[in-house]
């Protein structure tokens, strides 16, 4: 006897199968073929049942697909399987980087993209923007590609599955880069308020570390893109006055050795080993935990903070901690990011799922007034089927699903709960 196929966190327990792994492109689309229904399966990095369905569930950790650098495009094709602290190791190795990274590298590609999932930085899209083409195995099993002119592409990158099974991803990629990390602990919330805007553009990544209560943001990641070799770490500036640098290396979860995390100390190193928060040799974050996030547009950043702040009562009590990134925008029809810039408000919950589930739609109603988009892969309530009205292509996405797999290969209870699929 096998044990449960869980998340990665163990927050969900698939009841779909059987689990197959295939191994080439031509296999997966046999095994869609001649199923009624079909999930894939990354990395199992989401936190409920978005992968899960009643049918196949196809794991894409043995998909041989060579990476292939494209210099004269600024490209990568890669297998969907994947994980991007992989991917990452290759481009280095041969001089090329990706834009952004997520705070975990352990994460599979084609699962990241469908998802929008996203690094942090004023001037950063979501792993998702990168993208440049897709392979998909559609409802019939037919093999189509996707090139960065197809008019479907925006509607079929951030697609949480509901498509076919994602077998390569063309992502856009550009020269090598440095990147030194500092992190600054107790920066009080009236300063991290009135000074958002420069506080979060003062580096190329930034990330606020928070309980949501107190006096004082707990933590402030700073990463800064090193340009040349006479770089020098920037002086802290008003931004981050009444803050101090932190006397060592730190975890953002409260407890856990900071020996997980990517080095900090405002040491420059590869671009790939500084980006993300945790080391791909480690359990990232906490491991034992639920996760759920948010998405404002920028404009009403400071104004949503505010508002978890006044429910800090409801929040604290289940929390690991909280972090708060920006994101540039996008145009892909269901990317939290799409049309316009966004800044993320993320909660990493100790494992009490009750608990959280009863926080959901709390949480939501504070940030209902600013438009909050909620991560695909992530728990969120949704209570009263907000979410159309969040997204201006919602009808051309349902449009585009319909239009694709008419007979519903890829529909999953995901999907009807939140409405793109009846």
């Amino acid at each position: 006897m096998t044990d449960a196929l869980t998340t990665w966190a163990g927050s969900h327990t698939f009841r779909g199968g059987p689990v197959v792994h295939p191994e080439t492109v031509e296999q997966v689309a046999e095994l869609v073929a001649g199923a009624r229904h079909v999930r894939a399966l990354g990395s199992r990095h989401s936190f409920h049942d978005l992968a899960d369905g009643p049918g196949t569930l196809v794991v894409l950790d043995r998909l041989d697909v060579p990476t292939v650098i494209d210099p004269d495009a600024g490209t990568v094709t890669v297998g969907a399987g994947v994980r991007y602290g992989e991917l990452a190791q290759d481009l280095h190795a041969a001089g090329w980087a990706l834009h952004t990274m997520a705070s975990l590298p352990h994460i599979a590609v084609a699962g990241t993209v469908a998802t929008a999932t996203h690094g942090s930085g004023v001037t950063a899209p979501n792993l998702s923007a990168a993208v440049r083409g897709l392979e998909i195995v559609g409802a019939g099993g037919e093999v189509r590609t996707l090139g960065p002119e197809d008019p479907e592409l925006a509607g079929s990158v951030v697609a949480l599955g509901s498509l076919g099974v994602v077998t390569r991803v063309t992502l856009a990629i550009q020269p090598t880069y440095d990147v030194a990390q500092e992190v600054w602990l107790d920066l009080p919330w009236r300063t991290a308020l009135e000074r958002f805007d420069a506080l979060m553009s003062s580096a190329y990544s930034v990330s606020l570390f928070t309980d949501w209560t107190g006096d004082a943001v707990g933590q402030v990641w700073r990463k800064h893109r090193v340009d040349g070799d006479a770089w020098t770490l920037p002086q802290a500036g008003d931004v981050l006055q009444g803050a101090r640098p932190a006397p060592g290396p730190v975890h953002p979860v409260p407890g856990p050795d900071p020996v997980a995390c990517t080095q900090q100390g405002g040491v420059p190193g590869p671009w790939h080993e500084r980006l993300p928060h945790f080391r791909l040799d480690f359990t990232p974050s906490a491991g034992a935990e639920l996760q759920s996030e948010w998405l404002v547009p920028r404009e009403h950043a400071v104004a949503a903070i505010e508002a978890l702040r006044r429910i800090a009562h409801v929040t604290s009590p289940l929390l690991l901690v909280s972090e708060i990134r920006t994101i540039a925008g996008d145009d892909l029809w269901l990317s939290t990011a799409h049309g316009g810039d966004r800044v993320a408000l993320h909660f990493t919950w100790k494992p009490l799922r009750a608990e959280v589930d009863a926080a959901l739609p709390v949480i939501e109603e504070a940030l209902a007034p600013f438009g909050a988009r909620p991560h695909w892969g992530k728990l969120f309530a949704d209570e009263d089927r907000a979410l159309r009205g969040l997204y201006p292509r919602w009808d051309d996405q349902v449009a585009l699903l319909a239009r694709r797999d008419p007979e519903g290969v890829f529909a999953n209870d995901f999907l009807v709960r939140h409405g793109l699929r009846a």
